[in-house]
């Protein structure tokens, strides 16, 4: 009698531990679907704006889920915005401000919904207000191309140096300025050794040595005196 009793209770206990079975299933998890990025309209890229009250405007983003949407906009005086001087969140795809007289602007958006998830920035465009009597316009901050920022180049050896190729592109509201490039190039930040010296050419080759940190920048001349100071741009190789 005690084995049957003791069987009994060993039964219960994995019936117990089993469950009924009648558990209710998972609820899924449906991602949110980012917007797209949007697209820039106005003011086009390297526009010389006749009036310093510019008006911006941008294509709607694309939300899979029909969320709301919200745009953010920046406006800099420096490709890399560390200068912003507008940074609004707005409904609408267009928007005006009254910028300073004379200046380069760059001005990029992008799009946030009711969830607050947010696509990418759009790429970055540039332009320039007219100013008073203004004759010459600076040229517009350099692009980087090659190497990426903070990227890691493999070396070919781990002694001998790298051919490197340090690539940009740059350009100026004043359409029929020429344009030269000092160069900078070394391992300490900011590089202080020019290796390219009022070249025409918008790339550079460089040799660089196996597991080591290098800061470059460029510095765009014009034929009128005119100059524009780059960032300080840094790779490394392995």
């Amino acid at each position: 009698m005690k084995k049957y009793l003791y069987l009994i209770v060993v039964v219960s206990s994995l019936v117990a531990c089993g469950g009924s079975g009648d558990d209710p299933a998972p609820i899924p998890v449906v991602e949110n679907k980012i917007p797209s990025i949007p697209v820039l309209v106005a003011p086009v890229n390297n526009l010389l704006c006749s009036d310093n009250t510019v008006s911006f405007n941008w294509d709607s983003s694309l939300d899979l889920d029909g969320d709301a949407i919200k745009y953010t906009i920046q406006i800099a005086k420096d490709n890399q915005f560390s200068q912003i001087v507008h940074d609004n969140n707005i409904p609408e795809t267009a928007i005006t401000f009254t910028l300073d007289k004379g200046k380069a602007y760059y001005w990029r958006v992008k799009a946030t919904d009711s969830k607050n998830d947010s696509s990418s920035f759009s790429s970055t465009f540039q332009f320039y207000t007219e100013g008073i009597a203004l004759e010459n316009h600076l040229p517009f901050s350099p692009v980087l191309v090659y190497p990426k920022l903070n990227s890691v180049i493999s070396s070919s050896t781990t002694t001998a140096t790298t051919p490197i190729i340090l690539e940009w592109s740059a350009s100026d509201v004043d359409t029929s300025d020429v344009l030269t490039f000092d160069v900078f190039f070394g391992t300490s930040n900011p590089p202080m050794q020019k290796i390219g010296d009022s070249q025409s050419e918008v790339k550079l080759n460089v040799d660089a040595l196996p597991s080591t940190t290098y800061y470059w920048k460029v510095v765009v001349k014009d034929d009128k005196d005119g100059k524009t100071i780059g960032q300080v741009w840094e790779f490394r190789t392995d």
